[in-house]
């Protein structure tokens, strides 16, 4: 145990300061993407919009979000805004309002691609019923998409619990902060405390992440 580093964490409260770490990281992810999905659906009806000048400014939002790393976002957040305009803005907001301008790009373009994936028969056939287009919308088109669009909005889940890692460059002391904090407090008498700790914290990420994967394979493979 000591040869791996592992025991520094059997001292004190250190495990379970590591566990509150974590709980700090899925909260900042479920909130978000919580916000996301709803926000999302907006912005994924709207790309599909008619309107050209619409569809150009959402595209323009989708490429600034998949080209700007999410760290370089929460410095701009955190740091830059606050200095600008002034405001106290606690780090934590700053990461959700981060993750959420990403999350709700991300979801919008998979809410884009399940509408279109429609096939136009099912927009003819609720004409056909006498159906108007908010009904068609409402009752046919829309429980289509969302049965889509769950497999797809688990994988954003996993996709943020892992990349709110970053957060701790803004000083959220969250999993991967309180592990470095452990394995400094400890370097004189666990050497190898980096390994022991770096891989419990992969273990518990892995524990939260591989369920919420798996679950998507299935609800794609119920639902193909």
């Amino acid at each position: 145990m000591q040869s791996l580093g592992i025991d520094v964490l059997f001292k004190g409260t250190n495990f379970l300061r590591l566990l509150e770490g974590l709980w700090v990281a899925v909260r900042i992810s479920l909130i978000s993407v919580a916000i996301s999905i709803v926000l999302g659906i907006l912005v994924g009806i709207l790309m599909t919009s008619r309107n050209m000048a619409v569809k150009a400014i959402f595209r323009v939002y989708l490429e600034i979000v998949r080209i700007m790393p999410q760290m370089v976002l929460l410095f701009i957040v955190y740091f830059g805004t606050t200095r600008v305009f002034g405001w106290d803005l606690e780090a934590e907001t700053a990461a959700i309002i981060v993750f959420v301008f990403w999350g709700t790009a991300e979801m919008g373009d998979l809410v884009r691609g399940a509408l279109i994936s429609i096939p136009k028969i099912q927009y003819e056939s609720a004409a056909a019923l006498g159906m108007s287009r908010g009904m068609a919308f409402r009752y046919v088109i829309l429980p289509q998409t969302i049965r889509r669009l769950i497999p797809l909005s688990i994988n954003l889940i996993t996709r943020m619990i892992k990349t709110t890692s970053l957060v701790m460059m803004i000083g959220i002391v969250e999993v991967l902060k309180v592990g470095q904090q452990i394995i400094e407090a400890n370097r004189k008498v666990s050497p190898n405390a980096a390994f022991g700790v770096f891989a419990v914290i992969f273990l518990m990420y892995f524990l939260i992440c591989w369920p919420v994967s798996r679950l998507a394979v299935w609800l794609e493979k119920k639902w193909a």
